[in-house]
Order: C-alpha cells, then structure tokens, then sequence
C-alpha cells in the first residue's frame, strides 16, 4: 500500500495504521458491493494520500481530465466531514451497467444514473465509514447521498467541506464483470477532526499490540 503525507504531523506508524484501516473499510465496502451485484469484486491495493483540497484536486484532474461524478455522505461523531465516492463519467456509466445489465440501451442507463450511482454510493460509503468507525470503536452518523457533477476543482468547490483542511485521498481500481473501473473515495476534514482522527488511530494501535 501507498502512503504518502503533506506534513499533517502523523509518525509513519500513525499513517500505516490509517492506511491499514481505511484498506479494511475499502474490502468490507467490496464485499458489500460484490452482495449487490452477486459477483465478486477484485479491488487493487488502494494508494492513500493526506492532502489539501487543493492539492487532492489536483492530484485528481492530473490522472482524470474527463467530466468526473461523485457521491458526497457527510459523517458525523468524534470526527466528521465528507466521504466522496468520485468516478470518470465514463466508469459511472460501466458502473451502472454492470450493475443494471448489459440489456439496458444507453438512454436507459442515462435515466438510471443517478438513482443508481446514489444507491451503490450509498453501499460503498457506508460500508467504508461504518467499518472504519467499529475499528475505532467509534460511532458515525451518516447523512444520505447526494450526486455532483464536473472537474475536479468543482467536486471541492461545490461540497460544503471546501474551506477545511485536509483530504484523505485514496485512489482504487477493481474488476466487477470483466470491467476495469477505477474510483477514488475521499475523506474530507478539518484539522481538529484529523487531530481526533489520529488519537483513535493511536488507540487502534494500542490495542492491535497488545
């Protein structure tokens, strides 16, 4: 696993823990997609970045230069943000088809989209943050999905988070029906919610050693 950090002040141990966490919440979230779908999920293993907004959209418009679309679930409790779910919108639409089914025209899946990406956002979001949350032993309050369209600056400008601090960026790439798709989930906070963030992932590491 990739792990890198903008100088957000956590030891190297602190990050291989988050990153290991946030790879568990990353496979249960699979899992959960693979019992949607009734077809295993191949995930690679993820690439984790702690970032700025501003860096993390342009880590994201440097790899994808295409219309991107997202799924944005606010979490709340001892530490609280935005997770986005962000796809290109041509992965969207394989998405939902692999989904849906192959028998469906284009205009079918155009009118599915939304619906559909709310709903597989919803499984894989949840999924992720209320694994990361047991982990911790921590309870989150997550709010339901909206969608957001454009480039990668607009899916930061347009969530409510823009003006906080830090981003936990995680780049995946899987395999759902002989496609290959490639997603990105984002974890947006502010700096006293990564301070909290880190003091969990200290008692995570406690009690992993004991």
């Amino acid at each position: 696993m990739r792990v890198s950090t903008e100088g957000f002040g956590l030891t190297d141990l602190a990050l291989d823990a988050v990153a290991e966490v946030v790879n568990i919440g990353v496979s249960r979230a699979a899992t959960s997609l693979r019992d949607m779908v009734g077809e295993q999920v191949l995930l690679s293993v993820p690439s984790v970045a702690i970032t700025s907004p501003a860096h993390a959209a342009e880590l994201l418009g440097e790899r994808e230069s295409s219309l991107l679309v997202a799924v944005r679930q606010g979490f709340q409790g001892e530490f609280s943000g935005s997770a986005l779910l962000i796809f290109p919108e041509k992965n969207s639409l394989e998405l939902v088809r692999a989904i849906a089914g192959n028998h469906l025209s284009l205009e079918d899946i155009l009118e599915l989209e939304q619906e559909a990406l709310a709903e597989i956002g919803n499984v894989i979001l949840n999924g992720c943050m209320a694994t990361i949350a047991n982990l911790l032993n921590r309870r989150l309050v997550i709010s339901l999905p909206e969608i957001l369209s454009g480039s990668a600056v607009d899916l930061f400008q347009k969530s409510p988070s823009l003006l906080q601090d830090v981003v936990l960026f995680i780049h995946i790439d899987f395999s759902l029906r002989g496609r290959e798709l490639s997603g990105y989930l984002a974890m947006v906070m502010d700096v006293p919610s990564l301070e909290a963030l880190k003091l969990l992932v200290d008692e995570f590491i406690r009690r992993s050693a004991s």
